[in-house]
């Protein structure tokens, strides 16, 4: 794959996993901390855009869905040490690690 692609299809990735984990966060806020329910709903608009992302990706269904797991770990252990405070330990730096060498393995290989 061309590494234009390959940049390109890694964007989609973060983007996709901002708008889940985002939009997700926002809507647990909302039902679980009573924050106002234009949040909620917002987080909503953001999750649906969520579903839209990844038809962007040149790979098929499955194998795009199977590889955005991995980023999306790797993601959800950043907002946590970003937003929640937990920094990651090293066995989440590990299984990140895994994560994304399983995403290179399932994208990128040459087929």
């Amino acid at each position: 794959m061309r590494p234009v692609l390959v940049a390109t299809s890694l964007a989609l990735f973060v983007l996709a996993g901002l708008c889940e984990i985002g939009g997700g966060y926002l809507v647990w806020r909302w039902w679980r901390e009573d924050a106002s329910w234009t949040l909620g709903g917002l987080g909503a608009l953001i999750l649906a855009l969520y579903g839209l992302v990844p038809t962007y990706q040149p790979a098929s269904f499955g194998r795009a869905y199977a590889a955005y797991g991995g980023v999306f770990v790797v993601l959800a252990i950043l907002w946590g040490w970003g937003i929640d405070r937990v920094a990651p330990d090293r066995y989440d730096l590990l299984g990140g690690l895994v994560c994304l060498t399983g995403v290179g393995i399932i994208m990128y290989s040459p087929r």
